[in-house]
């Protein structure tokens, strides 16, 4: 599914604690030059057929990629853009992007016929009633996701939910009709409970992270997110932006990191830029398992970016971001508090996910060592910046 015939990178370590969660990384930086030079197949499915069926969706517009030149100028770089998902097909999240693309494919499957071109005939193959459940786990925006589908084509849906997330991201969810189920634990104990509960015929998990033997309907919420990454194309060339130099992704389990780098490794984009990945210091399991070389969990601990409190990324994105993420960076409640906070005075309602990803960019272009990190990421005064802000400030509250 990918290739490679570089060395492994040499990580570029720096001692990071939280001092409230007692919680060790090995790093708060780390970068592989090499990375835009690493190349891997397109998505298996056709893009075409993936943006088709999100414009067939009820509501479907792409969302507002957004220039704010003060942060341009604050970081010292050309122009820069915040692709806002805050209002996404009626959801407050990018997340049903994936969502929708997956449980069309697997209840498609799971019916035993081809999937449709359009939302409206997967509808119609499920009219006058089907015996499937949809299961998932999750922080907050991709189970509301998977509850609003299964809302709109009639299914059942059980979502489990982890400590951490706010109750009114819970009752978001169960006011989409889907069962609610309260799990004692992180995000790897729900997605566990998950896999335990998925025990019927009827059942269909649909889940945002892989694990050996379940990678296929990843993958399809993978090929979703594609979507997202044609309109910056599309949006930047309207712009007269010129191709893009850097862009910044908040990271959970690495889903939409993973989508970045088969669109902007395969030769889908304009051109290959550095990829900048963002997690929470509590829970930065991609970040740790970069500096390691394999796959690693960590433990996590209490974060306002709910929807990025994982430990353990998804083993079929792994692969991909190993070799084709250029940096990736860890920060910390207060920077992105801060971020939100600034986004919103600038227009862009982003929740503390979303932020994240700001907050990342500052971490790494200002500050003791800059010169070295903006190095990394090939960051100039020419440079043409995306943040990806993935959640609007109602998603997950704090």
């Amino acid at each position: 599914m990918y290739s490679d015939t570089s060395p492994h990178p040499a990580p570029h370590p720096a001692d990071h604690r939280d001092a409230r969660l007692g919680i060790r990384h090995a790093a708060a930086w780390y970068a592989r030059p090499a990375a835009r030079s690493w190349t891997c197949p397109p998505a298996a499915r056709a893009r075409p057929a993936v943006q088709g069926f999100h414009a067939s969706l009820p509501g479907y517009a792409p969302t507002p990629l957004t220039e704010v030149p003060a942060l341009a100028a604050e970081l010292g770089v050309g122009r820069l853009f915040v692709k806002d998902e805050s209002a996404r097909l009626g959801l407050p999240a990018f997340k049903v992007l994936g969502a929708s693309w997956a449980v069309h494919r697997a209840v498609s499957e799971h019916l035993g016929r081809p999937a449709p071109a359009t939302f409206d005939a997967l509808r119609a193959h499920l009219a006058g009633g089907s015996p499937v459940r949809l299961l998932t786990a999750t922080d907050g925006n991709h189970g509301r996701a998977v509850a609003r589908l299964a809302r709109l084509l009639g299914l059942s849906a059980r979502i489990f939910v982890p400590d951490g997330v706010h109750a009114t991201a819970v009752a978001a969810i169960a006011a989409e009709g889907a069962e609610v189920v309260r799990v004692s634990g992180g995000y790897d104990a729900a997605v566990l409970r998950t896999r335990e509960n998925a025990t019927g015929p009827a059942d269909i998990v649909v889940q945002d992270t892989a694990w050996p033997g379940y990678e296929r309907i990843p993958g399809w919420v993978v090929e979703g997110y594609a979507t997202l990454f044609a309109e910056v194309d599309g949006q930047l060339r309207a712009a007269s932006a010129g191709p893009l130099d850097v862009l910044a992704v908040p990271v959970g389990v690495g889903s939409l990191a993973q989508a970045a780098v088969v669109h902007h490794r395969s030769g889908a984009g304009d051109r290959a830029p550095a990829l900048l990945t963002v997690e929470p210091d509590a829970a930065a399991g991609l970040l740790e398992s970069l500096t390691a070389g394999d796959l690693r969990t960590v433990p996590t601990g209490t974060t306002i970016m709910a929807g990025l409190n994982c430990g353990t990324p998804s083993s079929l994105a792994w692969p991909y971001l190993l070799r084709g993420v250029d940096a990736a960076i860890a920060v910390d409640d207060a920077a992105t508090a801060r971020a939100a906070l600034d986004l919103g005075g600038l227009g862009v309602p982003a929740g503390p996910c979303g932020a994240a990803s700001l907050a990342g960019l500052r971490a790494a272009l200002t500050g003791d060592g800059a010169g070295a990190r903006r190095a990394a990421l090939a960051a100039d005064r020419d440079s043409t910046v995306v943040l990806l802000s993935t959640e609007g400030k109602d998603a997950n509250p704090h």
